[in-house]
């Protein structure tokens, strides 16, 4: 099993949308390494779910339902969607300040490339954060 962070701007798409609908097509990413990384999740991948701009904090944990397939959104083939279900919700959200405190977290891709939307961890970090939030 693979672990993975998501952002998503709260107003747009927040983690309780995800937890009303039961499920949704992770859809809208244009950027390669992003794409590339999702290409890689699998079924059953634990997901950390991010709330960026406004709040900056992991609230939750989605699971992957089904692998990459290509964005019904678009027509030109290069994009993918991956389905997410969520799993739970954090006790306390994980802020980026709390991140950016931890020296073992020093090394995670939400620090080195804070524009990426789709990333994975390793599972010393999924695991460090996970105690953070519960």
């Amino acid at each position: 099993m693979q672990h993975w962070l998501v952002k998503s701007e709260p107003d747009k798409y927040a983690w309780a949308d995800l937890v009303r609908d039961g499920r949704t097509m992770w859809d809208g990413v244009r950027n390669y390494q992003a794409r590339n990384n999702m290409q890689q999740m699998q079924p059953g991948d634990l997901v950390l779910y991010y709330h960026s701009v406004s709040e900056k904090a992991i609230v939750g944990i989605a699971k992957v339902d089904k692998a990459a397939y290509p964005d019904p959104t678009v027509d030109d083939g290069k994009w993918v969607v991956v389905d997410l279900v969520p799993f739970r919700a954090f006790k306390e959200p994980v802020t980026l300040e709390q991140i950016k405190k931890d020296t073992r977290l020093e090394n995670i891709a939400l620090l080195r490339q804070s524009r990426l939307s789709v990333m994975p961890l390793r599972a010393e970090e999924f695991d460090i954060l996970l105690a953070l939030g519960n």
